[in-house]
């Protein structure tokens, strides 16, 4: 039987019930504004946008440390020929599943790379790194998290070849690269910042390898993670660098407050990762004893997080075809590639967390049971799916 970090599974798994609330309002709620939209927005609306930020961050952030893991039972020639394979297949199921999804077409006229492109391209590049030493990583890491955010003071090309590398590797915020007359791409997640994210991940995995002192763990997560969040307060008051998008004083307080948490995610900036990153590693330091009910039923999910990301979605997408043919509207899009909905369809906030709750509710047996199967059971698509 295959052994699992617990605290890892748990905060991952909780991550991905969050995550589930986010795809939720994306299909279900009434299209408009940004629910970021400072000039637009409630306190409601922008909290159930914002809580979700920290949902990619973790999940590449923990497929790092999982990448290591798989390290400690594999040779490095044989975890870089896994990540070479896992990374094609995260982007393939962006490209083929997750785009069929969104847009209901069997063409293809649109493909659209989310984060399984960014983590999948993350881990191929991990993968070239893995011959160098891990303080070498880690130094990679670090120079593209505190870096990355000096691009935002250049001319970066936007058309052609250049202009298409750049929006795939360097800086994307919902990006158009035509490829064709009727065929483009659309890039939500850059590769570069998302890869800093996951070789961070892979320096953390050290900690968590066979016989590594715990307490000393639970420190070193704790430490990093206050550290990040209170480098996170200096720099925003500072509002000079790390993020393009300054914060500023709104009509109230509480919209104000908003604005000063409400760090640029796409592509992620310094003060993204420092806000999303840091409390995630306090959370990992105190879930490592966790043995609540809570922690077993986010544990669940975190065991499957491949299968339960692609199982939601589809959930999702399927209510969303059921609630617009019982609303009587006509199958039609509105035109964005990006989110496919119909014109007219949409249903209060409140209702979305229901839906929310029952999509999560859903899928905790068949996630458990399959949980289990992995565990019991070694054939060699497990670790893909």
């Amino acid at each position: 039987m295959k052994e699992r970090i617990h605290s890892i599974d748990i905060v991952r798994g909780l991550i991905m019930i969050i995550m589930t609330l986010d795809h939720t309002r994306d299909f279900l709620h009434f299209p408009g504004p940004s629910p970021l939209d400072m000039q637009t927005t409630t306190v409601i609306l922008f909290f159930t946008r914002w809580i979700t930020h920290f949902c990619a961050p973790t999940f590449v952030f923990l497929g790092g440390v999982s990448a290591y893991l798989a390290g400690q039972r594999r040779t490095k020639k044989e975890l870089s020929i896994f990540l070479l394979k896992r990374g094609a297949w995260l982007i393939l199921s962006d490209m083929l599943i997750i785009s069929l999804l969104f847009s209901f077409d069997l063409q293809y006229h649109m493909v659209i790379l989310e984060v399984l492109w960014a983590t999948g391209f993350g881990m191929i590049i991990l993968a070239l790194l893995l011959r160098a030493p891990i303080q070498v990583i880690a130094t990679v890491a670090v120079i593209i998290i505190f870096g990355h955010n000096l691009l935002d003071y250049m001319q970066l090309p936007q058309t052609g070849v250049a202009g298409g590398l750049t929006k795939l590797f360097l800086s994307a915020k919902g990006a158009f690269i035509p490829l064709s007359t009727g065929r483009a791409i659309i890039v939500l997640y850059a590769v570069l910042p998302w890869t800093g994210a996951l070789l961070l991940g892979y320096t953390f995995g050290s900690v968590y390898k066979n016989g590594y002192d715990a307490k000393k763990r639970q420190r070193i997560l704790r430490l990093t993670g206050i550290s990040a969040i209170v480098l996170f307060v200096v720099l925003r008051l500072i509002n000079h660098y790390g993020d393009p998008s300054p914060w500023a004083i709104q009509r109230n307080t509480a919209h104000t407050i908003l604005s000063f948490i409400n760090a640029t995610k796409q592509s992620p900036s310094l003060l993204f990762f420092l806000m999303t990153l840091g409390p995630v590693m306090v959370l990992l330091s105190f879930t490592e004893k966790a043995g609540n009910r809570l922690a077993e039923f986010c544990r669940v999910y975190g065991n499957v997080p491949y299968f339960y990301f692609i199982v939601h979605l589809s959930i999702i997408r399927l209510l969303n075809m059921i609630l617009v043919l019982i609303s009587g509207l006509p199958i039609k899009s509105d035109g964005s590639p990006i989110v496919w909905q119909v014109q007219g369809f949409g249903i209060p906030l409140r209702e979305v967390y229901l839906f929310w709750i029952g999509v999560v509710s859903l899928l905790y047996f068949p996630c458990r049971r399959y949980g289990n199967y992995k565990r019991t059971h070694s054939q060699w698509w497990l670790s893909y799916v």
